[in-house]
């Protein structure tokens, strides 16, 4: 049966030259409606992805007929570092390249050393399957650290989340030549859905203790419209830290910075620490810093959005830099979401941007 096709967007329109966009201020902080300021911009380089992992990119939805963008459609490189020159010069603090799965994006480290000259953290996140063949090139193209998806250590259960019979020592091989690399400290997420891949949550946690890295549980989410979200496949983060803790007693430490979505925990004994994002149950709306650009120039102020805002328009329509600028800022400042505090059966049906398309 052949796949129906998710649109994308719902044909967002560029802002025009002369509108009240273009002419809004550029003074001092730029914060939105609620008062969050813009810290973490999150770039999808590509729409691509060679796992179909059930809560991201079923197969029934994205098989052999599923249309992916053209090249051309695409952002370039160079327009990819225009953009986020001016986030960095408006706040941006860190900068997190994401797919799809980004290294399926031919060349990605002329992207990575082209964004290392820029004043912030460099990040990006993998599902790890490239990773021995990319590491060290990343590293030296000047890429600081990597997060890797890894669903389950079990090959029979990691092989039903990823859906394309890709076997986990794979990404173990992964995940130690990114060590070797020295893109540390690593980050490994587990989106964990109840009923399907919670009995591997203490099995993670035995392996990734004293590894140095930094093992996250990610509750089931309802991004998208294609995953077939339902909340009684979310385990609330309450519960994985209650099944970790009653084997390896917890400590709940702050978080590095205003903003940060993870919960962190770290072991009594010193053997590390885990982190927890707990988007259904425990909504961190009030405090989220971050804006996305997709792989087509779309940016989106909220990972559970509709529709965005074109900036690949302005771009090839010749809009200057300081256009661009007072754009990005009369988004921001208009921005006044907060998905899952208001999240209900409602909401959640379909609509939404997926996952695959915007990054998580």
């Amino acid at each position: 049966m052949k796949a129906r096709i998710i649109p994308i967007a719902s044909a967002p329109k560029p802002l025009p030259a002369g509108s009240d966009a273009l002419a809004a201020p550029l003074d001092g902080s730029l914060v939105d409606r609620r008062n969050r300021r813009v810290r973490d911009l999150r770039i999808s380089v590509t729409d691509r992805c060679n796992f179909r992992c059930v809560y991201c990119m079923p197969k029934a939805v994205f098989d052999h007929d599923h249309a992916f963008l053209p090249r051309a459609e695409l952002l370039s490189f160079e327009e990819i570092v225009r953009i986020a020159r001016i986030f960095v010069d408006q706040g941006v603090e860190k900068i997190r390249i994401t797919g799809g799965e980004p290294l399926l994006r031919r060349h990605i480290e002329n992207l990575i050393e082209q964004l290392a000259k820029l004043p912030v953290e460099l990040t990006l996140t993998t599902n790890g399957s490239l990773l021995t063949k990319k590491a060290r090139a990343l590293r030296d193209a000047g890429l600081t650290r990597v997060t890797v998806s890894l669903d389950g250590l079990d090959d029979a259960v990691f092989k039903r989340m990823n859906d394309v019979d890709y076997p986990v020592s794979d990404v173990l091989d992964g995940i130690a030549a990114a060590a070797a690399a020295g893109l540390a400290p690593i980050k490994v997420n587990c989106v964990v859905k109840r009923g399907t891949n919670d009995d591997q949550i203490l099995p993670l946690a035995r392996h990734f203790r004293n590894s140095g890295h930094i093992l996250r549980f990610i509750e089931f989410m309802d991004v998208g419209s294609s995953n077939g979200w339902r909340m009684d496949e979310v385990l609330p983060s309450a519960d994985v830290i209650a099944r970790i803790n009653a084997e390896f007693p917890l400590q709940a430490i702050d978080a590095n910075y205003h903003g940060e979505v993870a919960e962190r925990w770290r072991y009594r004994d010193g053997a590390g620490e885990i982190g927890v994002i707990s988007s259904v149950t425990q909504a961190f709306c009030a405090t989220c810093t971050r804006i996305r650009l997709s792989t087509e120039g779309q940016l989106y102020t909220c990972l559970f959005a509709r529709s965005g805002h074109d900036l690949r328009a302005l771009l090839r329509q010749g809009a200057d830099d300081d256009q661009l600028q007072r754009v990005i800022a009369a988004v921001w400042r208009g921005r006044d979401d907060r998905y899952s505090e208001i999240r209900t059966a409602a909401t959640a049906l379909p609509g939404k941007i997926e996952m695959s398309y915007i990054g998580g």
